[in-house]
């Protein structure tokens, strides 16, 4: 199984290139989290917010491989306690199919995006930087994966 992290956004800074690549390449190979950028739409102060998010969205939609199932991150989304993403992560891997996470753009998801995700998954209620977010979910599934496995990363009480 791959996790595919699929975000809108481009051009990183390295503290977030770096960060996201630490936590990505402790994860083994069965549970392996590849990254797909997907190129934003051009902002200006005539551009149509809908429009952008709809081309953004279609991108998007491009970017999912064929069979993966659907996971977007919305702020409406439900909350996983770092249990709850363990438990997630363990029925992933026994079912074996692709996922792929998806991260909007500075205005959102597409209703199309939206309407093709099994489940919303909302990190938390306050609001991060997009490119933030990479390194949080990478960090987040490697905790995830530790924890199943015994390992010490993870020591809540």
């Amino acid at each position: 199984m791959r996790i595919h992290l699929i975000c809108v956004g481009r051009r990183m800074p390295g503290w977030i290139e770096e960060g996201y690549r630490e936590y990505a390449k402790r994860l083994p190979p069965e549970c392996a989290l590849h990254l797909v950028e997907i190129d934003p739409v051009h902002r200006a102060k005539t551009t149509n917010v809908r429009q952008a998010r709809e081309e953004e969205g279609r991108r998007i939609l491009k970017a999912i491989p064929k069979g993966a199932d659907v996971i977007v991150l919305d702020e409406r989304g439900r909350s996983w306690s770092t249990e709850t993403l363990a438990g997630q992560l363990r029925d992933w891997l026994a079912d074996g199919r692709d996922r792929a996470l998806v991260v909007g753009g500075a205005d959102g998801l597409s209703a199309d995006c939206l309407a093709q995700a099994r489940e919303r998954w909302s990190l938390s209620a306050l609001t991060f930087p997009h490119p933030l977010v990479r390194v949080i979910l990478a960090e987040q599934l490697y905790r995830a994966w530790s924890l199943n496995q015994g390992h010490p990363y993870h020591r809540a009480g």
